[in-house]
């Protein structure tokens, strides 16, 4: 068994793919017509066996209500690792992404959480070590 996709309920599908790819710096692995859905993944790199993140419609009111209370609560919808923090936080936040503030020690991660503008917290983190 394998962990292949990651799904987070965005609130707008374009908007969510360019923040990704030109903000985030991931590449688009797929996006095609699902039917009822946009089938939209995103990745950090063009690998074939790496885990998507599935930038997934979120329209139904049960999902959007949890979202929203989530994210008020600044609870993330996902966890981006890096090997330099301090370095992807100055790039990050020169693109303008939206910090809740510095990377901070954390045992045996640094993280910071950011907004990634489609309705969620992110929190990025390096490992120590």
């Amino acid at each position: 068994m394998q962990l292949r996709h990651i799904l987070i309920k965005v609130d707008d599908q374009d908007k969510a793919l360019a923040f990704y790819t030109s903000v985030i710096g991931f590449v688009k692995k797929h996006d095609y017509d699902g039917g009822r859905a946009r089938w939209l993944t995103v990745a950090a790199s063009g690998d074939a066996d790496e885990t998507e993140l599935v930038l997934e419609p979120n329209r139904d009111a049960p999902a959007l209500a949890a979202q929203k209370a989530l994210y008020d609560a600044h609870f993330p919808a996902a966890l981006i690792t890096t090997c330099d923090i301090h370095a992807d936080f100055d790039r990050l936040t020169g693109r303008g992404v939206k910090f809740l503030g510095p990377p901070q020690s954390m045992g045996p991660v640094t993280a910071t959480f950011f907004d990634d503008s489609c309705g969620n917290i992110i929190v990025m983190a390096e490992e120590a070590g």
